[in-house]
């Protein structure tokens, strides 16, 4: 171990550069999976935080399933009641409106009868009420200027809408959440200029289901009334967006992986090559091939782990320099992870050297070579 700290020492600028490229693959990694996370969040956080088990959609939509399933009562009793389980229907839509006070919102509307399991608790004002015009906000659309009191008018439609109360932080589709009541969300997801109430059809996009059913088989019920049942985590591929982000950050995430241990691998080798003198040296004075071993790897680890913990508190920073200002989520669990899998494959990038340590011969201080 002394003798690995002298080398550390003495050839200090070179292990300072390496360390440093593994602070800023460190952090890197950890920056990005912070915004995985987040983007993660700010896309089915809402769909996330849904008090139900499985969803039901109508059969004809294969994809995008909220934008494009269609339901109506008859068929979600008839389900309901062959399954023998609490449903209640959600509609949702991304829409845009306008505040009396001039404060313009894109926000995504949630549809749900006032007092069932999907009525969202509220942090501040009323909870959801029967009344047509009244509507749960989240709290990032308080971040965007709308306050509670306010009135929203919904654009091109002139649906007006009392905001009661708020809720926690919730997002659709990077939109911020809205809660209204479903024959509200019928009018603005249905609805024209100019067009009667009698035109509007008694249609949501999902019937939610607090529990799977019970005795009954859901492909037979599915079969039977041209749905497609979900269970909660698989709906989230039906949110905008959510399965093309997630696949293009976790494959950088993957190639960024891969380099680390190839990084790491390439300094130490190129080390290792240019202390074979002295690893021959050592052999010749009786230090085992284990020693040589320990002493290899404890300065593999000494400069992976350290530089790796410096990544992870400037991944940190970066997380408290963005704030809110862009959906970047790290929770310290989701660092710790990371971190631990960078320094692990770090290490193992140190495995390419460890043949030629082992291999280093005592006959090359002897002259074997002349």
């Amino acid at each position: 171990m002394f003798l690995a700290l002298l080398e550390l020492r003495a050839a200090r600028g070179r292990f300072l550069l390496m360390g440093s490229v593994v602070v800023l693959v460190a952090a890197l990694i950890g920056i990005v999976s912070g915004f995985t996370t987040g983007l993660g969040d700010d896309t089915i956080s809402a769909l996330r935080r849904l008090p139900a088990a499985q969803l039901v959609f109508s059969s004809d939509a294969r994809s995008d399933q909220f934008a494009r399933s269609l339901l109506d009562a008859k068929t979600a009793d008839a389900w309901s009641k062959d399954a023998d389980t609490e449903t209640t229907p959600l509609g949702v839509s991304i829409t845009r409106g306008t505040t009396n006070r001039g404060t313009e919102v894109d926000l995504a509307a949630f549809g749900v009868e006032p007092g069932s399991f999907l009525a969202p608790s509220v942090t501040e004002g009323d909870s959801l009420a029967g009344a047509a015009d009244s509507m749960v906000m989240s709290a990032k659309l308080a971040d965007e200027g709308v306050r509670v009191g306010d009135t929203l008018v919904i654009d091109r439609l002139g649906i007006e809408l009392r905001v009661v109360g708020a809720t926690e932080r919730s997002s659709y589709g990077h939109v911020p959440v809205a809660y209204v009541p479903l024959k509200t969300w019928q009018r603005i997801r249905f609805s024209t200029p100019g067009a009667p109430a009698s035109a509007i059809p008694g249609q949501f996009s999902a019937l939610a289901l607090r529990t799977p059913p019970d005795g009954a088989s859901t492909a037979a019920l599915d079969a039977r009334y041209s749905t497609t049942t979900l269970t909660k985590e698989k709906a989230y591929e039906a949110a905008p967006g959510y399965t093309g982000e997630r696949v293009t950050m976790n494959s950088i995430q993957v190639f960024l992986y891969l380099i680390a241990p190839l990084v790491v691998g390439a300094f130490f080798a190129v080390w290792t090559v240019q202390r074979q003198p002295e690893l021959a040296l050592l052999r010749a004075m009786g230090a085992s091939r284990r020693r040589l071993l320990a002493h290899t790897v404890l300065q593999a680890a000494l400069v992976v782990v350290l530089g790796t913990a410096a990544g992870a508190v400037l991944a940190g920073a970066v997380g408290l320099l963005v704030g809110e200002q862009v959906p970047f989520s790290l929770p310290a669990a989701t660092l710790a992870a990371t971190m631990c899998t960078v320094a692990a494959v770090g290490l193992a990038g140190t495995a390419l050297t460890l043949r030629r340590v082992t291999r280093a011969d005592p006959l090359t201080m002897l002259g074997a070579n002349r």
